[in-house]
């Protein structure tokens, strides 16, 4: 009786738990987009630099660039930093700033913050980049960015996913996200069967537009499937 016992409460906490992360998935795909705007994703670090991407109003990469914005850089990098993030804004317009919550993000925020004040009119926000990493180093990645290092994808990830959330993370497999915590500690197939179903039923909920939608977007519509959405 007691290992019958253990073993219902085992699978209800278990069902509970995917339910959980199957509702925190579905509030970030469900995230309203920023659309029409030019945005710089700020991808921070401490040793190896701060990777930015410049993309326009449609989430095209319009450029990119590695600074070095915090300790341990020299007080003369961070000055150059400050002038090489002020002559992108300048350059491209820049609106709005979507710095990565990842390692060094108070920092670069700081960073950030102390040169938008000259640029009032520009804005920042921090965005989750879970996942990030994970898109930037995959072969949907490669193929859309060949010459880009992985970094600088992931800065240009964190860009669109401020433009666009759900467009962006339907690129990453869904328990890449960072839905909860203990996730592998809850059988994985139904864990993944959860959460492709919320994906399927986000995007078909929010509608597409299928002349500008990626393959990835589109392979998760009604009636299509991964070979039509790339035809």
């Amino acid at each position: 009786i007691e290992r019958r016992i253990r073993t219902e409460l085992t699978e209800k906490a278990e069902e509970g738990a995917i339910q959980l992360f199957s509702d925190n998935l579905r509030n970030l795909l469900l995230v309203a987009p920023l659309k029409g705007r030019v945005v710089l994703g700020f991808d921070p670090a401490f040793r190896t630099g701060a990777k930015l991407a410049v993309v326009d109003a449609t989430g095209k990469m319009l450029t990119t660039q590695v600074i070095y914005p915090v300790k341990p850089a020299s007080a003369r990098q961070i000055e150059e930093a400050k002038k090489d993030l002020a002559d992108l804004i300048g350059q491209y317009g820049v609106e709005i700033i979507a710095i990565g919550n990842g390692t060094a993000s108070r920092e670069s925020e700081a960073f950030v913050a102390e040169v938008l004040k000259d640029f009032p009119e520009v804005s920042y926000v921090i965005v989750n980049e879970s996942g990030a990493s994970v898109y930037s180093a995959s072969e949907l990645a490669r193929q859309e960015f060949p010459d880009l290092t992985v970094e600088k994808r992931s800065a240009i990830s964190i860009a669109r996913r401020l433009q666009d959330p759900l467009a962006e993370l339907v690129k990453i497999d869904p328990k890449s996200i960072g839905v909860g915590q203990y996730q592998h500690d809850v059988s994985q197939k139904k864990l993944s069967e959860s959460l492709d179903f919320v994906v399927d039923t986000v995007v078909n909920q929010v509608g597409v537009n299928v002349n500008t939608a990626s393959p990835a977007l589109l392979s998760h519509v009604a009636g299509l499937n991964k070979t039509i959405s790339e035809n």
